[in-house]
C-alpha cells in the first residue's frame, strides 16, 4: 500500500499526497470528506487521471474509528497523521479530533502492524515561550485548548514511542503555500481591495512562519531516515524571516495600490478584538494576539543535523506564494472549517475600511 496520509483533504495531506505521487510512492488518502479524486488538484492543473489506483486512492474515514483505521491501515508501510482541528471549532471538538484521533491512528497503526508512525504536532505546545530560538527540550506549556490538546496529543505519541512504535514528531511552524487561507485571507482580501493592513504596536516582533513545500519536504526525510534518527522530536521552520511589518508590507506591495502597514495601539486594540473573539464577532482568538507581540521563532539547527533538513524557502517567499494562489484561485466565501477556508471576519470586515 505505501503511506497513507490521515486529513488527505487538508492543506497539507493535499500536499503531501500530490508529492508521493510525483515521485511514484504509493499513498492512500484518508478523511471524513476526502473529495474528488478527479477534481482539480491543489495548484489548479487539471484533474489527477494517471492512475489513481497507484497513488491517489481515497477512503472516507474518521479517525476515531479505530476499527475502521485499523482495517485501512493493513499493509501500510507508515502513516503520517496529518488529520487535525483547527483553534477555531469548540473546544471539546479540538479534544476530540486532536488527542482521541491521535489515540485511535496510533492503537490502529499498532494493532495492523504499521512500522512507523509521523505523528504531526506543532509549536503551540510551547505557548507563549520567552525563550527564542526555542529548542525541542523546552517545557510543553500549553495556553489555550487548541494548545492543550496539541500538547496532549503528543504525550500520547510519546506513550507508543515508549512501548516500541517508530514514531516521528515534527513541530511545524504556521505553515503557507497554495491553498492556505484562514485569516491569511484577511489580509490577501484587504491587500486586494486597496486598503492597509494593521499591525499590534510598532511590528517588529519576528514571527516565524514555513512554507508548505519545506514541511513536505521534511515530512519525506523522516519516512526515509533510519529509525534511531526518525524515532525523536523535530522542530520544522523557515531559516530565513523578518518582522511581520516587513512580511505584511511585502504583500501590500504585491497589491500594487501603494498602501502602507498601519500600526496601532497594542493596548486598545488588544482589549477590543478580545471582546470581539469572546463574543464570537471575530475569529482571531487569545494566543494568537500575544503571540503578535513578541518574537516567535524555534530551534531547527536539529533537523538539520539529523535529518539534512535545508529549507529552500523564506517566509515572504511563502506568504507570497499563498497570495498569488489566492488571487487565481480563493475569492469564494468559505466556511473556514479547514486551512484552505477563508475565515469569516465577523466584525473585522467593517475596521478595513479605516484603512
Amino acid at each position: 500500500m505505501g503511506i497513507v496520509v490521515t486529513g488527505s483533504a487538508g492543506m497539507l495531506g493535499s500536499t503531501l499526497l500530490r508529492r508521493l505521487r510525483e515521485t511514484g510512492r504509493p499513498a492512500l488518502g484518508v478523511d471524513l470528506d476526502p473529495g474528488d479524486p478527479n477534481a482539480a488538484g491543489p495548484n489548479g492543473d487539471g484533474p489527477d487521471r494517471d492512475g489513481l489506483d497507484r497513488v491517489r486512492r481515497e477512503a472516507a474515514a474518521d479517525i476515531r474509528d479505530t476499527a475502521r483505521m485499523t482495517e485501512l491501515l493493513a499493509g501500510a508501510d507508515a502513516v503520517v497523521h496529518c488529520a487535525s482541528a483547527l483553534p477555531s471549532y469548540p473546544d471539546d471538538e479540538i479534544h476530540s479530533v486532536i488527542v482521541e484521533g491521535t489515540r485511535s491512528v496510533l492503537t490502529a497503526a499498532r494493532d495492523a502492524g504499521v512500522p512507523r508512525v509521523v505523528h504531526i504536532s506543532s509549536t503551540a505546545v510551547y505557548g507563549l515561550p520567552k525563550l527564542v530560538p526555542t529548542p525541542e527540550d523546552h517545557p510543553r506549556e500549553p495556553v489555550d485548548p487548541y494548545s492543550r490538546a496539541k500538547a496532549a496529543a503528543e504525550e500520547v505519541a510519546e506513550k507508543f514511542r515508549a512501548d516500541g512504535l517508530c514514531v516521528p514528531i515534527i513541530r511545524p511552524k504556521t505553515f503557507l503555500g497554495p491553498g492556505r487561507m484562514g485569516l491569511f485571507a484577511m489580509l490577501f482580501e484587504w491587500a486586494e481591495e486597496g486598503h492597509g493592513f494593521p499591525v499590534l504596536g510598532r511590528g517588529g516582533a519576528r514571527i516565524q512562519m514555513l512554507a508548505i513545500d519545506d514541511l513536505v519536504d521534511a515530512i519525506l526525510l523522516v519516512l526515509d531516515a533510519p529509525d534511531d534518527v526518525a524515532n525523536d522530536t523535530y522542530n520544522i521552520a523557515a531559516a530565513e524571516f523578518a518582522t511581520l511589518r516587513e512580511d505584511f508590507q511585502a504583500v501590500l506591495d504585491a497589491a500594487g495600490h501603494g498602501r502602507r502597514v498601519r500600526s496601532v495601539p497594542a493596548g486598545p486594540a488588544l482589549a477590543l478584538l478580545r471582546m470581539l473573539g469572546r463574543t464570537g464577532l471575530s475569529p482571531v482568538y487569545d494566543r494568537l494576539l500575544y503571540k503578535l507581540l513578541d518574537d516567535s521563532y524555534v530551534a531547527i539547527g536539529k533537523a538539520r543535523d539529523r535529518l539534512g533538513f535545508a529549507p529552500r524557502h523564506s517566509n515572504r517567499d511563502a506568504i507570497l506564494g499563498a497570495y498569488a494562489w489566492w488571487r487565481e484561485n480563493a475569492r469564494a466565501k468559505t466556511a473556514g472549517r479547514t486551512s484552505r477556508d477563508a475565515w469569516r471576519q465577523g466584525a473585522l470586515s467593517l475596521v478595513k475600511f479605516l484603512f
